[in-house]
């Protein structure tokens, strides 16, 4: 008798056993299909034969390569069942860099459901702030013991992969101790580490629709890794099908430019310094996108206008992240954190690089976390040692921090847009930009900007969409780009607003209206 793909897929699917994850299991196959009068050179290739079946073929529960050193077995502070796998480990990103992965399957059907990468950003910031803070299943509790499930997770519509980099983010490491990177080279560890997954750790997802999606500065890193996944679909075909991106750095320049527009109509300025903005950084005295130049311009009463209103939306107490929320990091001593992350955003990120260095050399230790934010519960979650054991991080890898000054100091910021790449994504793939906006680090005028800069055809003229019986908030679709606002989000969509995030998360992979 011999067996055809569709009658060993199905008999995988109907029992649930997992066939192939031993020389024996794969032994007891070939001899009920293979009669034992066949002669043995029939019986070696059969075998092989069978060996690539159980490969290609997925069974209802993916498990039949799943890697069982990286299963997530017992995870301090879930008091809670879970119906899904979980995977911690490391993918290889060349050169000696390992990237740490959390890996949890999805909650519907693994087998159907998309796969989507997700990246945080920084530069040198951990994507568990993502996992454990935002989408995830679960959300670590403000003791940073407990775990708490998160009704709104990402995985309930799709499999979340979760990748901590560039190397020395996170629990990622270099083994050369090599932290110096820039745009490119991270895109490449990350492309690396994507074949690592799909070859080597776990080949049967390579057929789901695969979806690259990140925020803040993975507005760099997904079109970035995107390119070379497209390029690369020759030689490594992926199953790829679109990318969001969330709050993301699209363009310094816009997003510089805008956040000016965007303090003055939130009321963070009068009238007196607006009116020393339009008249000495806009042409002719008006103030529009195209007429101001608040990002570069070299006239010196510009400059200390702008200045002015800077210092105003960074350096005085409010929240950078979300406009209407407290800031728990207002007192002096966090200075240095706040500077860090002002570092990754602005065309003159220079000069807040030297108030860095000027910042890490107090006694004081520098504790690099995003402005405005609190990642305690996170870090004492994550440096205990049993949860470190539980996600076989090895001992040598140092404690745990939520971002890391060295890399997001020596990174070489490669590029000032990434017009050039949309230009190639919206040609091939769908995508999705979306902003809270109430966000100041990376505001929705500026990636409203840079998206209608693209000349896209325009499906659908800017409109409202609904979640739960609310406004959720403004959407316009573009060919292959939809524009997408969340009503009160700021940079942390899913953390701030958690129903509707999902909601347009799932619309977007459906590919149906919002």
């Amino acid at each position: 008798m011999v067996w055809g793909f569709g009658q060993v897929c199905s008999t995988t699917r109907s029992t649930g056993t997992r066939i192939g994850n031993t020389w024996n299991d794969i032994l007891l196959v070939e001899t009920l299909v293979v009669p034992v009068i066949m002669d043995t050179v029939w019986r070696r290739w059969n075998l092989l034969w069978m060996m690539m079946i159980m490969m290609m073929c997925g069974g209802g529960t993916l498990t039949q390569a799943a890697p069982a050193a990286d299963l997530i077995t017992d995870l301090p502070g879930l008091n809670h069942t879970i119906s899904f796998r979980h995977y911690s480990g490391y993918l290889d990103g060349g050169q000696g860099k390992r990237l740490h992965y959390w890996f949890v399957e999805s909650s519907g059907n693994q087998t159907n459901d998309p796969l989507v990468l997700w990246m945080n950003g920084g530069p040198g910031c951990s994507s568990m702030e993502g996992l454990l803070a935002e989408l995830g299943p679960y959300l670590v509790n403000p003791d940073g013991k407990t775990l708490n499930k998160n009704t709104y997770a990402w995985n309930n519509v799709a499999n979340m992969l979760f990748l901590e980099a560039p190397a020395c983010v996170g629990f990622s490491y270099d083994v050369n101790g090599d932290c110096t990177t820039g745009d490119d080279e991270t895109s490449l560890a990350n492309y690396m580490a994507l074949k690592d997954f799909f070859v080597n750790k776990f080949p049967e997802y390579r057929r789901n629709a695969f979806y690259i999606t990140g925020e803040s500065y993975a507005g760099v890193y997904v079109p970035t890794l995107m390119i070379r996944v497209l390029e690369g679909q020759n030689t490594f075909h992926i199953n790829i099908q679109g990318y969001a991106i969330g709050n993301g750095l699209s363009s310094y320049k816009l997003n510089d430019d805008s956040i000016i527009f965007f303090g003055y109509y939130h009321g963070l300025y009068g009238k007196e310094l607006w009116t020393r903005l339009v008249q000495h950084c806009c042409s002719g005295g008006q103030a529009s996108r195209h007429t101001c130049n608040f990002s570069s311009n070299k006239w010196p009463m510009c400059a200390m206008a702008v200045r002015k209103a800077s210092d105003i939306i960074y350096n005085e107490g409010l929240n950078m992240y979300n406009l209407y929320d407290n800031c728990p990091h207002t007192q002096v001593g966090n200075l240095s954190r706040h500077v860090a992350h002002l570092s990754n955003m602005f065309i003159n990120y220079k000069f807040y690089a030297e108030m860095l260095l000027k910042a890490r050399k107090r006694p004081t230790p520098l504790e690099l976390d995003p402005p405005c934010t609190n990642g305690t519960d996170l870090l004492t979650y994550l440096n205990t040692p049993a949860v470190r054991t539980a996600l076989h991080i090895p001992s040598t890898v140092p404690k745990f921090e939520l971002c890391n000054d060295e890399v997001n100091y020596n990174y070489k910021r490669e590029y000032q847009t990434m017009r050039p790449q949309y230009e190639k994504m919206t040609k091939q793939v769908r995508g999705l930009v979306y902003n809270g906006d109430i966000d100041m680090a990376c505001n929705f005028l500026g990636d409203e900007w840079f998206v209608d800069d693209l000349g896209l055809q325009v499906l659908e003229e800017r409109r409202m969409w609904h979640q739960g019986g609310q406004v959720g908030g403004f959407v316009k679709r573009f060919h292959n780009l939809d524009l997408v606002t969340v009503r009160g989000a700021g940079h942390m969509v899913p953390e701030d607003k958690p129903a509707p995030a999902l909601h347009m998360f799932t619309s977007f992979l459906s590919n149906k209206p919002y």
